[in-house]
């Protein structure tokens, strides 16, 4: 699913319009995007938590030469499924 089929899907289930859908959509993503440049979490009951992580440098090869190369640290978004949204996928398998 895109955005734009999560704004369609939240339109017939709200039964807003699409225009307030795609408000309130891009209002929840800007926030959820926000919180986690300024390094905070987002906890979503039954869904799970958005957070920022911190990866260590560490060393990789180019895999089309082989040459060594140092890769950077960096800060990078995780998301760790809820129990409730785990439990719901391992029944589907």
């Amino acid at each position: 699913m895109n955005k734009a089929e999560l704004i369609e899907a939240v339109t017939d289930r709200s039964g807003r319009s699409k225009a307030q859908t795609e408000d309130i959509v891009n209002a929840v993503l800007k926030t959820i995007s926000e919180t986690l440049e300024r390094g905070g979490n987002v906890r979503l009951l039954g869904l799970g938590t958005f957070s920022v992580v911190e990866r260590s440098a560490r060393e990789g090869r180019n895999p089309a030469n082989g040459e060594i190369l140092k890769i950077p640290a960096k800060k990078a978004v995780r998301f760790k499924a809820g129990k409730a949204l785990a439990e719901s996928v391992a029944k589907t398998s």
